[in-house]
């Protein structure tokens, strides 16, 4: 238990930091490359003659760009020497979409054919701004022609993505000095709940064998006044008490031993189907006493590798919970098979009053659905928590389901 706690906490400290640090990495270079694209459209503005001028004035008519551009010193702005270091090219195109001028003369990386391509490719896909290739590019209307402007910024983008890889290198290793700093002190941060819990462990062992004695005693005492007095209504209801009481004490003492970091199961080879089928024929008087229709069907030969003492006690405590809480004259089955390489035991019964759905808080310890009706059938909410121990015990899982509010299926794959 104690390492499933710890592991939560460092898989939930290491996502919390993770999502914090990939929301910031985010935000900065959402930033960072908005900051580019508007240096880039600034000197755009300014080799189309629209918006910016050489005086440095407000770059172009975007609004986001004049309302947020100064507030948080983004770019926008552009030098008197960027008309002389920028590299770009003009297409224009009259309305019929034929190119009817081309301007290379500022770049070299481009031929005329090129440039056409890359403008009648926009043109037909109906984009007057973007990005294509490493080409910042615009499209103004002038008279019937088209005119499209392509700035080559690839020295800015080779600026964003080596940001954009610095930056994710460096919350990698960030992350990594982080979830190695938690792991560290995960041991520390849960040390007050371990104690907890190992005083909790030691005194339900120490109470269980501190109640064994006078539980004993109180049981002799009871014979012998039985022996003098013969049987009444108190001395069976002493018995029957005793008899739980003691039933609780061993469950609560294998719930502790179980949930220890280093208990192993006895792990040995055994014929599974003989031993769920030796389990669940026991049951079959007590079926038939209590007017109840039992069904045991059993996959013959399955093997399988376990504590062989701890599953006969699973089916008996699944078996015997179908017994206490099915209705009167109601249907228990109990089955064995092989599901894929797993075994599959289901252990299902009719039972009034129980919601459809998944029911898998019946395995929390002393929980109870009807306190009344637990006091009438002589449990103690603790036997279903004993079953999924020995379940997980075994790197099993188990669920209980109701289908259709009428039945009850506990599954244990294994």
């Amino acid at each position: 238990m104690l390492k499933t706690l710890r592991r939560k906490f460092i898989w939930s400290a290491v996502l919390s930091f993770a999502s914090a640090i990939i929301l910031i990495l985010g935000i900065v270079n959402a930033v960072n490359y908005y900051n580019v694209m508007l240096n880039v459209d600034a000197r755009i503005d300014m080799l189309s003659g629209n918006g910016m001028q050489q005086d440095n004035g407000p770059a172009g008519e975007d609004p986001i760009r004049r309302k947020f551009g100064g507030m948080f010193g983004l770019g926008g702005r552009v030098s008197d020497e960027a008309m002389f270091d920028s590299r770009y090219f003009t297409v224009t195109m009259n309305e019929k979409g034929t190119a009817v001028e081309i301007n290379t003369g500022k770049i070299s990386a481009i031929a005329s054919e090129d440039a056409e391509m890359y403008a009648d490719t926009i043109y037909r896909r109906n984009l007057t701004k973007g990005v294509v290739d490493t080409y910042r590019f615009r499209a103004e209307q002038r008279g019937s022609y088209t005119v499209y402007f392509f700035l080559d910024c690839s020295r800015e983008l080779t600026t964003f993505y080596s940001f954009l890889t610095i930056s994710v290198f460096a919350a990698l290793i960030g992350l990594a000095v982080v979830t190695a700093l938690i792991v560290i002190c995960s041991k520390m941060a849960i040390a007050p709940v371990a104690e907890s819990y190992d005083k909790q462990k030691r005194f339900i062992t120490d109470a269980s064998h501190e109640l064994k004695t006078p539980l004993a005693v109180i049981n002799a005492a009871n014979e012998v006044t039985e022996l003098e007095s013969g049987e009444t209504e108190w001395t069976k209801s002493i018995h029957k008490q005793i008899s739980r009481l003691t039933s609780l004490t061993e469950k609560l003492v294998m719930l502790s031993r179980m949930d220890e970091e280093n208990y192993k199961p006895n792990i040995a080879p055994f014929n599974l189907s003989d031993a769920v089928r030796e389990t669940a024929d026991s049951f079959a008087p007590v079926a038939q006493y209590k007017g109840k229709k039992y069904t045991v069907q059993i996959e013959d030969g399955i093997a399988y590798e376990g504590d062989e003492n701890a599953l006969r006690q699973l089916v008996s405590l699944l078996v015997d919970n179908a017994m206490k809480y099915s209705d009167d004259g109601g249907d228990i089955r109990v089955s064995l098979r092989k599901a894929g390489r797993s075994p599959e035991l289901k252990v299902e019964n009719t039972t009034p009053g129980i919601q459809k759905g998944d029911q898998s808080v019946l395995f929390e310890r002393f929980y109870r659905a009807d306190a009344s009706r637990n006091s009438a059938t002589g449990g103690h909410g603790i036997g279903l928590s004993v079953a999924k121990a020995i379940v997980t015990a075994h790197k099993g899982r188990i669920t209980a389901v109701s289908p259709d509010g009428i039945r009850i299926v506990f599954t244990a794959i294994l």
